[in-house]
């Protein structure tokens, strides 16, 4: 039996970027976006399906704007993966064997907070994917849908954007829909405000330049200091407001309205 294991990711470019790299589909890749010939997005894998994991790792290997690090099969190897090696977005099933997927996502964000995590599972209900977005997840992609690659969706939430198969993204939308703006609202309400008092401006500033969808590169650049400064700020406020996420981070600065 066949297994199409692509998943969901709603990509685009702009039309007047010039291409600077050969890659699959000949879509034009801007060299402001991270993902890049000498410095290509750095991808672990985990998942305890080896038909899967192969089906993943061509897909990813097939194309020049990432690399793939590691792969493991358990949540042991993949903590020892977190742990040993340097990686941009860690792809990860929630099913592994000895534990879960949430399990080494709340790991890898306690150690590497700026790094992306994906979840990819056979699991397509919200429940599942808000805990991973609690969790600091940027995708949810589901096994044996027939939209987009793992490798756009990579590409998708290591340059600031997030990835969320369509069918899934369209329940969770309703879901929101129906349980109205204030339950969220509530909720983040409920979380002392101490930790935004605290920020720092620059630390504000850049907050500002992530909400408006900026990467930690294009941050860098307009703020003339480094992509790895542009995280160490990041990674504070992630400290201070006690989140996981950048997306989170961004939601409860607006309730507060500190953005603008």
């Amino acid at each position: 039996m066949s297994v199409n294991v692509n998943a969901a990711v709603t990509h685009g470019l702009p039309a007047s970027s010039a291409a600077h790299l050969s890659i699959p589909g000949n879509i034009p890749w801007p060299d402001f976006l991270i993902g890049q010939p000498d410095q290509p997005v750095r991808v672990l894998l985990i998942d305890d399906d080896p038909h899967i994991r192969r089906v993943i790792a061509q897909e990813l290997l097939a194309d020049p704007r990432m690399i793939l690090v590691g792969q493991a099969s358990s949540m042991r190897e993949g903590k020892r993966l977190v742990s040993q090696h340097a990686f941009d977005v860690m792809l990860v099933d929630l099913n592994l064997g000895d534990g879960t997927g949430f399990q080494l996502i709340e790991f890898m964000k306690s150690i590497r907070p700026v790094a992306e995590a994906v979840v990819v599972s056979a699991m397509e209900d919200e429940e599942h994917a808000i805990h991973a977005f609690e969790l600091g997840a940027t995708g949810y992609l589901i096994k044996n849908s027939w939209f987009g690659n793992f490798a756009q969706a990579v590409l998708q939430v290591v340059n600031g954007g997030a990835s969320v198969t369509p069918n899934l993204a369209r329940r969770l939308l309703r879901r929101l829909d129906k349980d109205g703006p204030g339950a969220r609202h509530g909720c983040l309400s409920a979380r002392s405000s101490g930790g935004l008092e605290a920020l720092s401006a620059r630390e504000r500033e850049i907050l500002r330049l992530v909400a408006v969808g900026h990467t930690s590169s294009e941050i860098g650049v307009r703020l003339s200091i480094s992509a790895q400064t542009v995280n160490s700020h990041i990674k504070n406020v992630y400290r201070k407001l006690q989140v996981r996420s950048r997306a989170q981070a961004v939601t409860l600065a607006s309730t507060y309205g500190i953005l603008y």
